[in-house]
């Protein structure tokens, strides 16, 4: 079902808020990301104009940060329970010690460079990814809170404000969506964000469950712009979240993760087949919270923009 209400029609065809659609023969939702993009950021600078107040907390509505995204809905309140993983945010005292690492994008990235490509669906700009886009099915599992700080090294590691971030991964049982069998046509577990003002993207989803010959991780695209997101060519980084074993071990005890704590005994950070170059240093994320009320988990990703990305292939290797 569409989360749009129904074109205006107008002497020069369907329009959208005032813009006309780019596919005047198909619903709002179909228009594909570049226009929910134009849509959000018409939003914002309705917002602007208004100036701070009740139009700053919509704003934050649609651009959340960390504290915002950990407080949303009653399945991810505040964490108790705090892993032993490095405190990684914006406003920790040491930075990671180097960029983010070029990974893999894997065999499953829907974004148009390995066959399906959720990019182009309108809906795929969210912060909640738990659902299908439309209709379909909602991914069943602990709730996880994700957020990324971008800072951008070559300018002194500012804030990498208004760069967008596709993340997606695999579901409790360790598929998909998209590709793996039976949940082919859903497009759970994937979606975008714009950093805000801090650098900062942040995703509702759940935490992925750990599937043969992989330790549990999120993958994730950075581009340097919201209409970049069209073209999976245009990444300037891509990589992997590790996830901290004390969380993976609560969770996988849990049920919906049949599988998951087999798979993990047999891995490791360090015999990761991505991970595995320095055991996650730059990709282990800090994670607290505890199974009953959910977790949150944060990055700080350091993004040179100076050196060719060389990450981003997709294959069957590395998922």
């Amino acid at each position: 079902m569409s989360t749009f209400p129904d074109p205006t029609r107008t002497p020069q065809g369907p329009a959208y808020e005032g813009r006309l659609l780019d596919r005047p023969d198909e619903e709002v939702v179909d228009q594909g990301a570049p226009f929910d993009l134009r849509t959000l950021f018409s939003r914002r600078t309705v917002l602007s104009l208004v100036g701070l107040g009740a139009g700053g907390a919509v704003l934050a509505a649609c651009t959340p940060s960390t504290s915002s995204a950990a407080s949303t809905a009653t399945s991810t309140p505040a964490p108790t329970v705090t892993s032993t993983a490095p405190a990684t945010t914006a406003a920790a005292v040491a930075l990671p010690a180097a960029e983010i690492p070029d990974e893999t994008a894997g065999p499953y990235p829907g974004d148009g460079s390995n066959g399906p490509d959720a990019l182009a669906d309108s809906g795929i700009v969210r912060q909640d990814i738990r659902s299908s886009i439309g209709a379909g099915t909602t991914a069943a599992g602990v709730p996880l809170t994700f957020s990324l700080s971008i800072l951008d090294m070559a300018s002194g590691d500012a804030p990498f404000a208004g760069v967008a971030v596709y993340a997606w991964h695999c579901n409790a049982a360790g598929g998909y969506s998209m590709y793996s069998s039976g949940i082919e046509k859903e497009t759970y577990l994937r979606g975008v964000q714009v950093a805000d003002a801090d650098g900062r993207a942040s995703f509702t989803s759940i935490f992925p469950g750990c599937y043969s010959g992989r330790w549990p991780h999120i993958h994730f695209e950075v581009y340097p712009s919201a209409a970049d997101v069209t073209d999976s060519a245009n990444a300037i980084a891509t990589s992997q979240i590790a996830l901290p074993q004390s969380a993976c071990d609560a969770v996988y005890a849990t049920a919906g993760y049949d599988g998951s704590a087999q798979n993990l005994a047999q891995t490791s950070l360090t015999s990761d087949n991505v991970f595995g170059d320095d055991g996650g240093a730059l990709q282990l994320a800090a994670v607290t919270g505890d199974t009953a009320r959910g977790y949150s988990a944060t990055l700080t990703v350091r993004v040179d923009t100076r050196t060719a990305p060389t990450g981003g292939s997709m294959g069957g290797g590395p998922r």
